[in-house]
């Protein structure tokens, strides 16, 4: 049995999508942000690192998107979420998404968690100054050169794809008009009305 750490708004969203495109069997439990439910020793003591998403399996705690994506396509290969039998492929499907966590969700994290980086106020403000600019250099980079389609590895449906749609989600609070990037938006589009989206956003909405 596993367990799903999440909270809504947050990247957790991408292992949640997985968890029901893969049809695994799961408890989701969310993370209270509003009273910091994430700093408290119950949860410190499941990941000390104080943050979603953390997937608890019968060996111990999974945090990490890119980890998390990555054990759910090897645990269940007849989904067919990654290329499993081609070295290759499948490290360029894990540079994608080690991209979107290492680049542009710490562009993102600029605007909102500036104190992660600096104590001083100007500039953490600096800093959410130019997530527009930084978050929309890094979907131009996605756009013209690491998008395949119509899905993001080629014609496969993937882990990646569950990843892209969730910072996706976040353009219009960084200030980046998606329509910039239509193969992106048409991308965003489509993910929302696979019938797995669907049904972890109306958990969230609960």
């Amino acid at each position: 049995m596993l367990t799903f750490f999440y909270a809504p708004g947050t990247c957790s969203l991408a292992s949640h999508i997985v968890l029901e495109e893969v049809g695994a069997t799961y408890e989701a439990r969310r993370v209270d942000f509003s009273v910091q439910q994430q700093t408290s020793p119950e949860f410190l003591a499941l990941n000390p690192k104080g943050r979603v998403p953390a997937l608890a399996t019968d060996r111990g705690v999974i945090s990490e998107t890119p980890a998390i994506l990555a054990f759910l396509a090897q645990s269940f290969p007849a989904a067919g979420l990654a290329p499993l039998d081609d070295p290759f492929e499948f490290a360029r499907l894990q540079a994608f998404n080690s991209y979107l966590c290492s680049t542009v969700h710490v562009a993102h994290a600029h605007g909102r968690r500036g104190s992660r980086w600096s104590d001083d106020a100007a500039a953490i403000e600096t800093m959410r100054a130019k997530v527009p600019q930084t978050m929309a250099a890094c979907f131009e980079l996605i756009e013209t050169s690491m998008f395949a389609g119509p899905w993001v590895m080629g014609d496969a449906y993937t882990i990646c794809d569950a990843y892209l749609y969730t910072i996706a989600t976040w353009l219009e609070a960084d200030g980046v008009d998606p329509s910039r990037f239509p193969k992106v938006l048409d991308h965003r589009n489509r993910m929302a009305e696979r019938p797995a989206v669907k049904a972890v956003l109306a958990v969230l909405k609960a």
